[in-house]
């Protein structure tokens, strides 16, 4: 098992953490990994932009002029692709851009991104992190005792003030346990993660 240092808010190491090797210590599956995020990205998309095609806009019914004689081109409509405000010849449309996973592959992917952030030593556990009030200036401190600038921060349970207080903060974002996806482990540096956040993390995966 990866044993970690916990560390307390102001930065100091106060005890030792064994970590699962069920979540935290699989083999890295990158191709799950790649897949998780493709998902995750192709979910935020709308899917909404439309254009019209040539059968779609208004008029060109009639033929421009005679196909011979002219010493034009011939044309077959004024809302051909080649016209201003012609159709568009592949228009987009309205479509779904979702990528199914299993829950395994899921399970699999958030564990193997865990894993790579141990592996990396950019996985710092907290004892405890609850803040008294809304004070970004307080939490910003927190991860300077940490020497941390670009963290996801996970925790458990909802903590209304520990939310507020980093919500100012560029570079952090806050998460639950039960939110917590591949691309955001991915995209900050450093994961910082509270002693019970990492047991229902277990719990769940293990």
């Amino acid at each position: 098992m990866a044993t970690v240092a916990v560390y307390n808010t102001e930065g100091k190491e106060v005890e030792k953490l064994e970590l699962n090797d069920a979540v935290f210590g699989v083999e890295v599956n990158d191709h799950l990994v790649h897949k998780a995020v493709v998902a995750h990205l192709a979910a935020k998309r709308q899917g909404t932009q439309s254009a019209k095609t040539r059968s779609e806009v208004r008029g060109g019914g009639r033929k421009p002029w005679r196909q011979k004689g002219t010493g034009h081109a011939r044309q077959g409509s004024i809302r051909a692709p080649q016209w201003t405000g012609g159709g568009v010849v592949f228009a987009p449309k309205p479509r779904d851009y979702s990528v199914k996973m299993n829950k395994k592959e899921k399970a699999s992917a958030i564990c193997s991104a865990l894993t790579s952030r141990v592996n990396e030593e950019k996985f710092i556990v907290l004892d405890n992190f609850k803040l008294d009030e809304v004070k970004t200036k307080k939490f910003v401190e927190v991860l300077g005792n940490l020497e941390v600038s670009k963290a996801l921060v996970v925790t458990k349970d909802n903590d209304d003030n520990l939310v507020l207080s980093a919500r100012n903060v560029p570079d952090v974002k806050t998460a639950l346990t039960n939110t917590i996806n591949v691309y955001d482990i991915l995209k900050y540096d450093t994961l910082v993660i509270t002693k019970d956040a990492v047991a229902a993390i277990e719990e769940v995966y293990a």
